[in-house]
């Protein structure tokens, strides 16, 4: 047992180190710079010979790269999905940066959930009960609407989502589901890269309350769906247990 949990503290030790070193050569480097999207325009040419010739290299790479950031919660995830689809175009880059992000996403859940979820299970598992018995039967819905709503910041998300007992293949299948929509936008906004001025023009206010619907469609449908079982589901049983005993009075008679 000692030994189990002296082995936790290394391993929790050397992510938190691995983490650590990834933000401060991020921060040293000045990393930053090279996913702003400037730095994307200016450079649209280059990397889209760079992909021509070297498609496989370059798909891996920007994969690799999106995983990354998104695991370490670092800035720069839709700049790099506008690249994305100026690089790759719409269907391949739709599944390309589809997969890096629920992948990257998952990774950033899988952390949370390592480092802090014994520790905040512990302290507030009485306080927490709701929400673990909330997750366990509905949490796929509660993820998908927050998912299809881009107003919520993803990386907060993911780091809330580790902090629950949600499985981590319903988390990754959910997300790869639920940022679809988003992806799309965002990538078919990077295919006219060098229209865009900034970040904040791709979605519009009309745009945002179509995903802010689109989110709350599934818990709303299935808020019904449960009201509509325990309004008239029951008169429906009782019925017809009555029905079955008037059946079984006239066959005695």
């Amino acid at each position: 047992m000692a030994r189990e949990k002296r082995r936790n503290v290394i391993n929790k030790v050397v992510i938190i180190g691995v983490i650590a070193l990834g933000i401060v050569a991020f921060r040293y480097f000045d990393l930053g710079q090279y996913l702003t999207l400037d730095y994307l325009k200016g450079s649209q040419e280059k990397f889209q010979a760079l992909y021509l010739s070297h498609r496989f290299l370059v798909i891996v790479t920007y994969m690799g790269i999106y995983i990354a950031v998104t695991a370490l919660s670092l800035p720069g995830a839709a700049v790099l999905t506008l690249a994305g689809g100026g690089l790759f175009g719409l269907i391949v880059g739709t599944v390309v940066v589809s997969f890096a992000s629920s992948i990257g996403a998952t990774l950033a859940c899988l952390v949370s959930r390592f480092m802090l979820q014994d520790w905040v299970q512990n302290k507030f598992g009485g306080k927490l009960k709701t929400i673990n018995e909330g997750i366990e039967k509905e949490g796929a819905f509660y993820l998908f609407s927050l998912r299809l709503v881009p107003i919520f910041p993803f990386f907060v998300i993911n780091l809330l989502m580790g902090l629950t007992r949600m499985r981590l293949f319903t988390f990754f299948w959910v997300s790869q589901i639920g940022m679809l929509a988003g992806t799309v936008v965002y990538v078919n906004a990077g295919k006219e890269l060098a229209r865009i001025d900034s970040l904040s023009g791709i979605l519009s206010p009309g745009l945002l309350a179509s995903f802010v619907v689109l989110g709350l469609f599934p818990i709303t449908v299935k808020k019904l769906l449960a009201l509509y079982k325990n309004k008239f589901r029951p008169e429906a049983a009782e019925l017809s247990s009555d029905n079955l005993k008037k059946s079984k009075k006239k066959e005695t008679a």
